[in-house]
């Protein structure tokens, strides 16, 4: 009986030690599902991290909840990407107090918006361009190690970790889009969320609106990319896993490209799903883009 009770009182000042390990560590909130994962991939076994929106949803105009306050209240740190894409953030990190946040697109150079009501502005996909994305790593990593010095190294040694296997998703497929004839090399889709990863792999990008708070799928936009589609011969077109693929449907119909599939971009989606990662996101995305212009008829 001594030595049950012994047992007993082992085993709740194990628990009781594992509770107070996880009280300790650092909470951090991410706007969105994108940046929990990255955030995630630093923190390691440091620090817990937590996405306001859920994978699968549209981030632009999403609109938090009470429970979503409630969930974000006693964060030590929250992530938001910036340059204009959460456009409720503000006013949501109002109603929380005094929390620190970090915008994680500081240091990138922005490519801006070329049409639309935000003309000018940046583009803020910046997560989906290599180089961009390397930049966002070292910021959660800086990010964390000034909130939580004592981890720092944990951090760093991690944020290092995933952007060698960040370059090693992606070098690959830079040398599939490569081998595809310059001509065919076009990325068109409905929103154009597709800057930074078009830039880097080389690719010429048509979409049908800016940003998705803009006007969306409007009978001047289908006759615009339809026009473009037929002048440039663009072999495939593609749209986003979290808008409406009827208007890139239409476009592929009337002008006899093919519908390439969906591309991911703004959410991750559900473990069990196809891009439960960041890096499976990347992966999916381009290896997408890959087939659709290949495969496509000439």
């Amino acid at each position: 009986m001594v030595a049950g009770l012994g047992a007993a009182v082992a085993a709740m000042a194990l628990m009781t030690g594992m509770a107070m390990a996880e009280a300790e560590r650092m909470k951090v909130v991410t706007t969105f599902t994108v940046l929990a994962d990255m955030a995630a991939h630093v923190a390691g076994d440091a620090a817990d991290v937590v996405s306001i929106t859920k994978p699968g949803a549209e981030v632009h105009g999403y609109e938090p909840t009470p429970q979503d306050i409630v969930r974000a209240h006693d964060a030590d740190l929250i992530l938001w990407n910036g340059m204009n894409l959460e456009l409720w953030f503000e006013q949501f990190l109002g109603n929380l107090g005094d929390i620190p946040s970090v915008t994680l697109s500081d240091g990138i150079a922005p490519m801006p918006i070329t049409a639309g009501a935000y003309e000018g502005k940046p583009n803020p996909h910046a997560w989906m361009g290599l180089d961009s994305a390397l930049i966002y790593i070292d910021n959660i990593a800086a990010a964390f190690a000034a909130h939580d010095p004592a981890n720092a190294a944990i951090y760093a040694g991690n944020a290092e970790t995933y952007k060698a296997q960040l370059r090693a998703v992606l070098e690959p497929l830079k040398a599939e889009i490569a081998a595809i004839p310059e001509a065919r090399r076009w990325l068109v889709t409905c929103e154009g969320a597709f800057p930074y990863l078009a830039r880097d792999l080389g690719l010429r990008e048509l979409y049908l609106w800016p940003m998705n708070s803009d006007q969306m799928g409007t009978p001047q936009q289908v006759r615009s990319v339809i026009d473009g589609v037929r002048a440039h011969d663009i072999p495939a077109v593609f749209c986003e896993s979290t808008v409406n693929s009827a208007p890139a449907e239409q476009i592929a119909r009337e002008t006899g490209a093919a519908f390439g599939g969906v591309l991911y971009v703004d959410s991750l989606s559900e473990p069990d799903g196809p891009v439960p990662t960041y890096l499976d996101l990347l992966r999916v995305t381009t290896e997408t883009v890959v087939s659709g212009l290949t495969s496509a008829p000439n």
